[in-house]
């Protein structure tokens, strides 16, 4: 529960590169909108809050206070004394921003941390900060780790030396002060707000042809939310965690840097409350598991697929994904500029999709496109940014896609998802004559070894494709480029009535 002080709370942009209905603790906000710059928020404690469904924010049911005490800066304005135990703690290195110093001690094994969190307050609280742990747990464990309720606690087991200098990660600091800090609980606690997930405007349809999906949406790279194509899979009945551990057994799949075992994935997930769950997203399921590519089709509007005809050396196209509520993906584009379709077979999943042309509020594309700069997590990217949008002109398409649902994501969009719920979805990348030349393009740009992924290849993969669609399919390319080619010509050509209007006067002109 949150304590009686009121918390005065300022928003900070966090940059990195590249749920089932519960019962909430409501917290009032106040907020002066400011797009791009720090906003300011008001927190009031659950017991002094009047309803203010408009700026209001939800903690989660399962929400403590922070573990160590730590408070917004604003609150220091609360103190008497004006002390924070930040800067004596720190000594000389107070003038370091709390991103910097978390940076200085992300380059510390793990028994230095342990060793430098006795030596003040200030560093006891820097140095319990679970994103340290979580790195650490994370560099030292690819074989799989078995979560212990907290990232330090996990570490600290698996560690063999009994002479880890440990001291309690449960002690209470007084007057600690930091937005840095409180930031990263709030992201882990927070309750999507109802405004998050209201606007549903993607176009949804059911029964439609092949030809008519073609037409209305893979031709004009527009999303679709699509319904009633799953009812056939074996997968929608079937899998469920039970049935998904008992089939995979001992078999470990990619969780972020490590591979897990599904039952030890479960256990951490049901564990994990940190703004940035990992998230199981393996491509090699169906190998590793082969029954699991047999549980489910490929929807019959996908079903050409251009990049087959390179066989074993096509790059990763398809993916189990696995997650707890709050998990996902920030804003990205998916690879190789293909098209993607994602299944979602239980729980549900919050799209935000935003245009080619449009680069989404908050995230920001290096001129290469090697690189994402985006906010730390996708709760941070909806507080600080999704209002920024409400004013656009191209505003972003968004829906929740439950079980059952599929929904197309066209090459080049911008797109976010995040689990509302456990959830358990397939998603294929692909490639069909509609975005063929696009691909092709992509594929042999300048720096295509850092853009290329899911190959080891990157360097030849544009000729190997080329050649294998020449060799399968002789004259595609030839006929596609045409094609597009009578396109962009029928574009430029100007219509009936520009012809006969005066660009100048802004009249019609009359020739006699």
């Amino acid at each position: 529960m949150l304590g009686s002080k009121t918390l005065i709370f300022k928003k900070q942009k966090r940059k990195r590169k590249n749920g089932k209905s519960k019962k909430s603790k409501k917290v009032s906000v106040s907020t002066k909108e400011e797009e791009r710059v720090t906003k300011q928020h008001q927190i009031a404690p659950q017991e002094e809050v009047e309803e203010e469904d408009d700026e209001g924010f939800s903690l989660k049911a399962s929400a403590q206070s922070d573990s160590h005490g730590v408070q917004p800066l604003g609150n220091l304005y609360f103190n008497p004394s004006s002390h924070n135990s930040r800067n004596t703690g720190l000594g000389n290195l107070k003038t370091l921003t709390d991103e910097l110093v978390l940076d200085i001690l992300g380059l510390l094994e793990g028994t230095h941390l342990g060793i430098l969190s006795n030596v003040s307050k200030g560093f006891y609280i820097f140095c319990n900060h679970e994103p340290l742990w979580r790195n650490l747990v994370l560099e030292t464990s690819k074989g799989g780790f078995f979560f212990k309720g907290s990232w330090k606690s996990t570490f600290v087991s698996a560690y063999k030396q009994p002479s880890f200098p440990v001291l309690s990660s449960g002690l209470k600091v007084r007057d600690f002060y930091s937005d840095y800090l409180f930031q990263s609980w709030l992201c882990a606690n927070l309750e999507m707000k109802p405004e998050w997930l209201e606007k549903d405007n993607i176009v949804r349809r059911k029964g439609i042809s092949v030809d008519e999906f073609v037409m209305n949406f893979e031709e004009p790279n527009k999303p679709v939310l699509l319904e009633g194509c799953l009812e056939s899979w074996p997968a929608l009945e079937k899998w469920n965690r039970d049935y998904l551990a008992e089939e995979c057994g001992d078999v470990k799949f990619s969780v972020g840097p490590v591979e897990m075992k599904l039952e030890d994935y479960f256990s951490y997930s049901d564990q994990a409350r940190e703004e940035r769950p990992l998230y199981l997203f393996d491509p090699k399921f169906a190998e590793k598991v082969p029954q699991l590519g047999k549980d489910y089709d490929v929807p019959m509007y996908f079903n050409e697929d251009l990049f087959s005809v390179l066989g074993n050396e096509r790059p990763d196209y398809r993916w189990i994904i696995i997650g707890p509520a709050g998990s996902g993906s920030s804003f990205h584009i998916d690879p190789n500029s293909t098209s993607a379709w994602n299944a979602v077979i239980k729980g549900s999943k919050k799209w935000v999709l935003f245009p080619p042309d449009v680069i989404p509020p908050g995230v920001h594309p290096s001129p290469d496109g090697a690189e994402v700069a985006s906010p730390v997590s996708i709760i941070e990217w909806f507080m600080n940014f999704y209002n920024a949008t409400k004013n656009w002109k191209k505003r972003p398409i968004e829906c929740v896609c439950k079980a059952g649902e599929v929904i197309f994501v066209p090459n080049g969009w911008w797109h976010l998802v995040i689990n509302l719920e456990d959830s358990i979805a397939i998603t294929q990348n692909f490639v069909s004559r509609r975005n063929l030349l696009n691909v092709l393009e992509f594929l042999k740009k300048p720096n295509a070894c850092t853009l290329v992924s899911g190959t080891s290849d990157r360097v030849n993969l544009h000729d190997k494709f080329k050649n294998a669609i020449e060799a399968y399919l002789p004259g595609t390319i030839d006929e596609l480029t045409l094609k597009d080619e009578e396109k962009k010509a029928q574009q430029k050509k100007p219509s009936f009535w520009e012809s006969v209007t005066d660009s100048k006067a802004g009249a019609f002109k009359f020739s006699f």
